[in-house]
């Protein structure tokens, strides 16, 4: 049974869905005015490999992920993330733009790498824009609870009208009274009170008609309303990157449980940061990397997906060159090991390997809080006896053909491209791979040389190995 980490109990829990057989997620997703950095990549790929495993064991997902295209601020982690210009605007003013025209190019750049990284699309990208009624609704429903007061036109949460403020992040109201300085806001009753409407000023880009003024929502409110709009007031799972915490995810379980009445999430799954040599990813820093300066350097995206698999995703994974090189290396490995089980046509008696103990050791890994570092390192080993009985010809076609099975459903959860052309060997190209493992073993090489000059005509590359095997590799 799988057992994932709750930041809400600060333990691991035997994960149990709401609706039998059914899983509903919420992930936090992008705010729409800039790049994609690969920090968001981690966090994007954790919610991933949760669904497709969840999928893999046999559940129905609904998977929900936000387009925050309005009141996201720039000093999100100030106060209580609601200081500042709005990120969206700020980026259009500068770059003499629209704010949907900065919106929607940010927008499709985020699907763009998210198809290459191979994360699979969420069922539903509701916007932060098209939810402002909802929002409302929200607000005034607050505000008749008295978990909510107007001043001048905004609208603040009372943090001391919910009592479990700080349930999930620690942050209760005393250990922000001894450890946090915030700045006075005239409006608010408490300097830990936080927007949920605010009165745009005159020359404010986005605002819309409400009853308290024209103004924008907070942005902690946008994703209770989208969540409680798609999968209800309590649902299964909510992820998002550990900055999400607090003050985020703090408030958005405040805003939704003060508003229904009910438990708003189950489980709460964060993603530890991503570091770029043992140091924290900033423009400043010169280690600020998008999916674009990887490929830039020879690496495809499965190379990253790889490498970010190859780390639990409550670690701080410390993206270096180096390891970069070595997920290529282990990627290159998987490769070539399913390259040669497809060119296996052996007929003959072979040995057999016990697949079903490789399965319940790459689920039980698996299972313990989505432990992909030791199911991939599980995999390896199935590679390192499998390539044992391929140099001593010892596997047959059949089993070969097991192992690709084997390998194809857990790759369901993996997620790694492997590419096509190395799969398929061209018969042609095979058979004279076999003709030229033959004249060399008579030791004519003349002939041998003749063979390897077609294959590398045709696009590919024999490489010798010991015992008389070779692989055969696609020219880059």
């Amino acid at each position: 049974m799988l057992k994932l980490y709750n930041t809400l109990s600060k333990a691991k829990e035997k994960f149990k869905p709401i609706n039998v057989g059914k899983v509903s997620i919420y992930s936090c997703g992008p705010t729409v005015y800039d790049f994609v950095h690969l920090g968001n990549i981690k966090s994007y790929m954790t919610a991933d490999v949760l669904r497709r495993y969840l999928e893999y064991s046999g559940y129905e997902t609904r998977m929900i992920k936000n387009i925050t295209d309005v009141g996201h601020l720039t000093e999100d982690d100030i106060n209580q993330g609601d200081s500042g210009e709005d990120k969206i605007a700020k980026k259009a003013r500068l770059e003499k733009k629209t704010p949907s025209e900065i919106a929607n190019f940010y927008e499709k750049y985020f699907y763009e790498i998210e198809e290459r990284m191979n994360i699979l699309p969420a069922h539903y990208f509701p916007h932060a824009t098209a939810h402002i009624p909802q929002m409302i609704k929200m607000i005034t429903e607050l505000i008749k609870k008295d978990f909510a007061y107007e001043v001048n036109g905004n609208v603040f949460f009372d943090v001391t009208k919910f009592s479990d403020y700080g349930k999930l992040s620690g942050n209760t109201l005393d250990n922000l009274k001894v450890g946090a300085r915030l700045e006075e806001h005239p409006d608010k009753k408490n300097p830990w009170d936080f927007a949920l409407w605010i009165k745009a000023p005159k020359e404010h880009l986005l605002k819309w008609e409400s009853p308290w003024s024209l103004g924008y929502p907070g942005w902690h409110i946008e994703c209770s309303a989208m969540s409680s709009e798609y999968l209800g007031d309590t649902f299964d799972i909510h992820t998002g990157g550990e900055d999400n915490i607090f003050p985020h995810h703090e408030a958005e379980i405040a805003q939704s449980e003060g508003y229904s009445g009910k438990k708003f999430v189950n489980f709460w799954v964060h993603t530890r940061h991503l570091l770029v040599d043992g140091q924290k990813m900033a423009k400043s820093k010169g280690n600020f990397y998008r999916l674009e300066d990887i490929v830039e350097k020879g690496y495809s995206p499965s190379v990253l997906r790889l490498l970010i698999l190859s780390a639990h995703y409550r670690t701080q994974l410390n993206f270096t060159w180096k390891s970069m090189e070595q997920a290529k290396t282990n990627l290159e490995k998987i490769t070539d090991f399913l390259s040669n089980l497809e060119n296996i046509t052996s007929e003959k008696k072979g040995k057999k390997i016990n697949l079903e103990k490789y399965r319940k050791k790459i689920e039980k890994a698996m299972d313990d809080d989505l432990n992909t570092p030791l199911a991939i390192s599980v995999f390896y080993e199935l590679m390192t006896e499998a390539n044992k009985l391929i140099a001593k010809e010892q596997l047959n076609e059949e089993e070969a053909e097991k192992i690709i099975g084997f390998w194809e459903k857990i790759n369901k959860f993996f997620g790694l491209v492997i590419p096509k052309d190395l799969e398929q060997v061209p018969l042609e190209v095979k058979q004279w791979a076999e003709e030229r493992k033959e004249a060399r073993m008579v030791r004519n090489f003349a002939y041998s040389d003749e063979l390897r000059k077609k294959i590398e005509a045709k696009g590919y590359l024999v490489e010798d190995v010991k015992n008389n095997k070779y692989t055969l590799k696609k020219k880059k």
